[in-house]
């Protein structure tokens, strides 16, 4: 006992002796871990955040979950040591500073490697697809609210992911293992690249999309619509006459809700529109350019869209419109296809008509050709007329004007016009004009002869097939009275058929060369409708090669065959032709009349015209029965000889037209008529002197 009582004695002494020092240890320690201890904490956290710069984005919360656990255990153990010395305030004191410090850690954490707590920063960052800003794009204009939406998205977000986040933040710190983060880098990487791979499918669709657009931009022909659409010229600006047709849209709209404020009974809005299309039309007029617009023209356009905004408030219904605008569509294809078939009738009734001035011409003529005494009616050198050595011409016609041109032009471009000689035949009718034409214009050195075609009294119905076909009762019908038309439009088509060239025996009589000229060896045929260029003689040279028929081929890649003008579905064509047989032109040939005489040829087309009596082999003309007169039988000669089309092709080229011996205007715009073609005009009236006497009386000129 006295032991024991020594000890405590003893160490109650030991205490008390060290009363002082062992007063300054919980001192000394509150110190060290209030000021020291955040001060190491501070500057080791510096140097890991500086040495973990270059991988900062995936281990900082691994470098914080570390050092949080560091901190953990070391104040853990601290608590340990101080509870076991009872000293139960100093544990307040350490619980105060390890959340100071663990504040100042956040903030600065946070602001290391964010940047300032802000939407900004969450917006600039990849964060996650689960994350949702909310509220985040509303504006507020006062600073300190723009900092609380800010908190308060952000916390919005942490409670939408589920609280994902803190649970990753609490395992990062609790000691996520390197195959986690690796896990987590990994799957950052995946969602990335597959963002990148979307926008890189989406910018390919797009630039498909662009590409096929620019391809099918390119497949249009701007050439052939520049050709054919009829706004050509007003393309070439697209803000020209944009006025006109506006106005005329505006019309087809009027029009449209007309009959269907007719249909709905809606008389107010009805008269309205009425009135302003009647406005618009006077307005319109004729005009098909903004500068031959009325000046009221503005107002009644402005007018006329503010009824038909009206309008299409109170009316508009998309499938009765649409009803409405297909109607219309139809009715103006009918309309242009009649008016198509009219256009045709009086093309063809104005190409076979005679012009009053070339009427007029050949009256006068003809009046003062019968008041000539007969001695005066004769031509000089009429001995040539039979002379083989010559240059024959044949030239079969009813039009005085276009043979003059003819024999004009032919002598204006030959070496020596006392070579030529031209055989000119006409019918009763226009004999005298003829005669006298050239009997006060004499061309040149050159012979001429004129004869009248009712004077070859061999040319009868018992010889000529044509001539008794057209005394038959049903030729007549056909010709004459074609299903007597009781329209423009229904006569169109049978207007051709009643074409007098195709009932003159004029048209006709180059099938019997031989019996009008029977002493020439060669002839050239022309027709009326040509213009000579050049000088012809060389024709005469040319080696026929044992054919009758010198000609320029007419056929291209599928046209212009002989299955264009022969009816192939009968067997007597399809026997004796091919249908890819080589068309050829009419207006220029040479002729070897030996040889023609030797086949036969007139009695060839006998034979097939009598077997046409009723037309199932060909329609009309004389081309078909030339093509089957002269098949096999016909020598190609060089185009440059002869150019066709300027009657009908608006786009030959000028230097092909230039360097022809002749041009022909085969088609209905002859060159004398109204409707002939401006550009190709002037290589015929060249040839004409109008300030003739007859031409001036006559009112012709060019």
């Amino acid at each position: 006992m006295a032991l024991k009582r020594g000890l405590s004695s003893s160490g109650m002494n030991k205490n008390r002796s060290g009363g002082g020092g062992g007063s300054r240890l919980p001192i000394i320690l509150v110190i060290f871990f209030c000021f020291l201890s955040p001060l190491i904490f501070f500057v080791g956290r510096r140097l890991i955040i500086t040495s973990s710069s270059t991988d900062q984005n995936n281990n900082n919360n691994a470098v914080g979950s570390a050092i949080g656990l560091e901190r953990t255990a070391g104040l853990a153990t601290c608590e340990a040591s101080f509870l076991k010395r009872g000293k139960y305030k100093l544990l307040i004191y350490l619980e105060i500073s390890w959340f100071v410090i663990l504040v100042i850690d956040v903030i600065a954490s946070s602001t290391a490697d964010l940047g300032p707590l802000s939407l900004d920063s969450f917006r600039k960052n990849k964060l996650s697809a689960s994350w949702k800003v909310i509220g985040g794009e509303t504006p507020v204009d006062n600073k300190a609210a723009s900092e609380t939406n800010r908190t308060a998205t952000v916390v919005k977000q942490e409670a939408s992911k589920g609280k994902v986040d803190n649970i990753s933040e609490d395992n990062a710190r609790s000691g996520d293992t390197p195959a986690k983060l690796a896990r987590r880098q990994l799957r950052e990487k995946r969602r990335e690249k597959r963002v990148a791979e979307l926008l890189r499918q989406d910018d390919e669709a797009t630039a498909r999309l662009e590409n096929a657009a620019i391809e099918r931009s390119k497949l249009v022909d701007g050439a052939v619509l520049g050709k054919y659409s009829i706004w050509r010229k007003e393309m070439d600006n697209e803000n020209s006459d944009s006025t006109v047709r506006l106005m005329r849209d505006q019309m087809i709209m009027a029009r449209v809700y007309l009959s269907i404020a007719k249909m709905k009974n809606k008389r107010d809005l009805l008269q309205e529109l009425q009135t302003r299309l009647k406005e618009s039309q006077r307005a319109l007029g004729e005009s098909s350019a903004d500068s031959d617009l009325h000046p009221s023209a503005p107002g009644k356009l402005k007018a006329m869209g503010q009824v038909l905004s009206k309008a299409r408030e109170q009316l508009y219904d998309c499938k009765l419109v649409t009803g409405k605008l297909r109607a219309m569509l139809q009715t103006a294809d009918e309309q242009v296809r009649s008016l198509k078939k009219q256009s045709t009738f009086l093309s063809q009734l104005a190409a076979k008509t005679v012009p009053n001035g070339i009427h007029c011409l050949s009256m006068r003529l003809t009046i003062d050709y019968y008041l000539l005494p007969l001695e005066k009616r004769k031509f000089p050198r009429s001995e040539n007329l039979e002379n083989p050595n010559l240059y024959h011409y044949a030239l079969f016609s009813d039009n005085v004007l276009a043979a003059s041109v003819v024999v004009n032009s032919t002598i204006m471009n030959a070496k020596d016009s006392s070579k030529h000689v031209f055989h000119l035949v006409t019918d009763k009718l226009n004999f005298g004009a003829m005669n006298m034409w050239f009997l006060l214009n004499p061309p040149g050195k050159a012979t001429i002869h004129v004869e009248n075609v009712d004077e070859f009294k061999w040319l009868n119905s018992s010889y000529c097939p044509v001539l008794r076909q057209l005394e038959s009762a049903a030729m007549k019908e056909y010709y004459f009275k074609a299903n007597h038309p009781t329209s423009l439009s229904s006569g169109s088509s049978n207007l051709k058929y009643r074409n007098p060239k195709y009932l003159s025996m004029l048209n006709h009589l180059r099938f019997y060369l031989p019996q009008v000229y029977p002493k020439l060896d060669k002839i050239l045929f022309l027709d009326d409708d040509i213009v000579v260029q050049k000088d012809l003689t060389k024709l005469w040279s040319v080696d026929l090669n044992g054919k009758v028929n010198g000609a320029v081929e007419t056929c291209g890649e599928s046209f212009h065959r002989f299955d264009k003008y022969l009816n192939f579905s009968n067997p007597h064509i399809a026997r004796h032709f091919d249908p890819n047989a080589c068309g050829w032109a009419y207006g220029m040939n040479i002729f070897d009349l030996k040889v023609w005489k030797k086949k036969d040829i007139t009695g060839i087309y006998h034979k097939w015209q009598n077997m046409n009596e009723d037309r199932v082999l060909w329609k009309l003309g004389t081309l078909p029965p030339g093509l089957i007169t002269f098949y096999n039988l016909t020598h190609p000669l060089h185009k440059s000889w002869h150019v066709l089309g300027l009657g009908y092709n608006p786009s030959i080229d000028r230097s092909e037209i230039e360097n022809a011996a002749v041009v022909h205007y085969n088609g209905n715009m002859k060159p004398w008529l109204e409707l002939a073609m401006t550009k190709y005009r002037p290589y015929w009236t060249k040839y004409i002197k109008y300030d003739h006497p007859y031409l001036r009386n006559c009112n012709l000129s060019e």
